[in-house]
């Protein structure tokens, strides 16, 4: 499908997954051109980079630390980063309900996040839900933009959106092992996919997930799209926009199923004081994919892995300081001299009371290209009163 597309709308592998994601559509919204080269981007011929909104990531803290976060998430995003941490909230929080707000491109994207998690059995377990949408609006349709005589009129565009989505339901459960604390749980998500009236899909997966705590020491392990996930895609064009891709040269997709093979991340840390009110906790992660050669800082086939790291440092458990680095990539100047490249992020947090608000300034593209974007996100607990507390009050 991709070789009859011009080059100039095509964002190309060496670039970061999702850089190359959204890239794509960015360049889409800005021209208004050949936005059938969104269906072929987000259609069967693109499987290496399946559901690649998925690995952008939820929350402040999670983005500021450069996704670096699987062995120390302990609110409702664990759902996404360790669906096994769900039921390692502390007692304190209660219900914990996250929301996150991101614009990426001057606004050309957005990126939202909505999460519930529930504990259970004293804290011993907990249940969550959770909503991930992905979108771009207001893309102009230009397949009518000629009149049957050849004539231009822009009255004929039309707007359409292109947005993904994936329900998380998530179940984690805690056991003691001796003096450390070991987490397992998992997500059944639900994955949506549409494209205007073009393109639409359905997915469905499973995650699994471990998380271990003892002492100053942290480690996680997730497995996403344990057995695979597939989306089963439907394109729908009427004859007239059919023959309008024909002459540009574009070839028309078909229905199919889209596959997602399983990613690894593996993550250990310490949390610890350093003074009386000040603590800190370092993580580094290694994600490992298994859809073939990326470039990455370990490159292979079908394996690739590319480390993260992040730091943050506490006072008095109401600020926080964090930082990250991620998406190591090999590029090149026009001279074809091979350089590195990597993510940066940084961001704070604050915490009053039952109330959370964290920020992070994120690169979302490669360093040199400094697509920084802006996270706000926030996580209000809900703590239901003890029956000691019921009977306090009467």
């Amino acid at each position: 499908m991709q070789r009859n597309i011009p080059t100039e709308h095509f964002v190309f592998e060496k670039k970061s997954s999702y850089t190359q994601y959204t890239g794509m559509h960015t360049k889409l919204t800005k021209s208004g051109l050949l936005f059938i080269n969104l269906l072929f981007w987000s259609g069967l011929q693109a499987q290496k980079y399946s559901n690649e909104f998925l690995n952008i990531g939820v929350g402040a803290r999670g983005q500021a630390m450069g996704g670096a976060v699987v062995s120390s998430v302990n609110d409702a995003t664990a759902a996404y980063w360790n669906p096994a941490a769900l039921a390692n909230m502390e007692k304190r929080q209660g219900i914990n309900l996250g929301l996150m707000h991101t614009d990426w491109f001057a606004g050309i994207s957005n990126y939202d996040y909505i999460g519930l998690a529930v504990p259970i059995q004293n804290n011993r377990r907990a249940v969550g839900f959770s909503l991930i949408r992905f979108g771009i609006d207001k893309i102009p349709n230009t397949l009518s933009l000629y009149n049957s005589d050849g004539s231009i009129n822009y009255d004929n565009i039309r707007e359409f959106s292109a947005a993904d989505y994936a329900a998380l339901g998530t179940y984690a459960q805690q056991k003691r092992l001796g003096d450390g604390l070991l987490c397992f749980g998992g997500n059944a998500k639900v994955i949506r996919r549409k494209i205007g009236t073009f393109a639409s899909s359905w997915g469905f997966g499973l995650d699994a997930a471990l998380q271990y705590q003892k002492g100053i020491f942290r480690a996680g392990l997730v497995v996403k799209d344990l057995t695979n996930t597939f989306n089963s895609w439907r394109f729908s064009f009427t004859e007239k926009e059919k023959q309008i891709l024909q002459l540009n040269n574009n070839v028309i997709p078909i229905s199919g199923i889209e596959n997602t093979t399983p990613g690894i991340t593996l993550g250990t840390g310490i949390k610890t004081k350093i003074a009386q009110k000040l603590d800190i906790s370092g993580e580094i992660n290694a994600k490992i994919t298994t859809d073939g050669r990326r470039n990455t800082l370990v490159s292979g086939d079908p394996f690739s892995l590319s480390p993260a790291g992040g730091i943050e440092l506490g006072y008095d458990n109401l600020i926080f300081v964090r930082a990250g680095v991620s998406n190591f990539q090999k590029d090149n100047t026009f001279s074809q001299l091979s350089f590195w490249t990597m993510q940066t992020a940084v961001g704070v947090g604050l915490r009053i009371r039952s109330i959370n608000l964290d920020y992070a300034y994120a690169n979302v593209g490669s360093s040199e290209a400094r697509f920084y974007s802006h996270t706000i996100s926030l996580h209000l607990n809900f703590k239901p009163k003890s029956r000691e507390d019921r009977e306090s009050t009467k």
